[in-house]
């Protein structure tokens, strides 16, 4: 992975204050839990309103934290004011995610001049705190 330098000091500030922001986010209880420059992780903790018919998280929710976790990987490398869009994003439904939580692993992959490109993993999370990949996604930021 390519180590990335943040554009401003402000990074974990921007990237809060934006999170903060989305009540989406709120309404499934996301947690930010680690903002560095590049990588943003993000977790859901275990809630049945948030299940599918089979007791499983919705695919919904994965894919959720995934698109967030990228965006705002790419927003922790970005200027002081800016915001970030999601231009297109694809995710891959691996196993189930059944667990105590769900967590999403981002990193840009490349910063470029109008995109970035970033990948997500996401786990789930047993209550032994075994981890099991449920889901890889890859998706393309656009920073205004």
């Amino acid at each position: 992975m390519e180590i990335f330098k943040a554009q401003s000091v402000n990074f974990d500030k921007n990237v809060r204050e934006s999170f903060e922001k989305q009540t989406f986010l709120k309404l499934l209880g996301a947690k930010l839990i680690k903002i560095t420059p590049g990588e943003v992780e993000i977790e859901i903790l275990n809630n049945k309103k948030l299940y599918q018919q089979d007791g499983y998280f919705h695919a919904g929710v994965t894919s959720t934290i995934a698109d967030v976790s990228m965006g705002y990987a790419a927003l922790s490398l970005a200027t002081d004011n800016s915001k970030v869009l999601t231009t297109e994003f694809k995710i891959n439904l691996l196993n189930p995610a059944i667990g105590d939580k769900l967590i999403a692993r981002s990193e840009v992959v490349q910063f470029g001049k109008f995109l970035k490109i970033c990948k997500a993993s996401v786990f789930s999370i047993s209550n032994k705190n075994e981890e099991k990949l449920c889901a890889i996604s890859t998706g393309t930021m656009f920073i205004t």
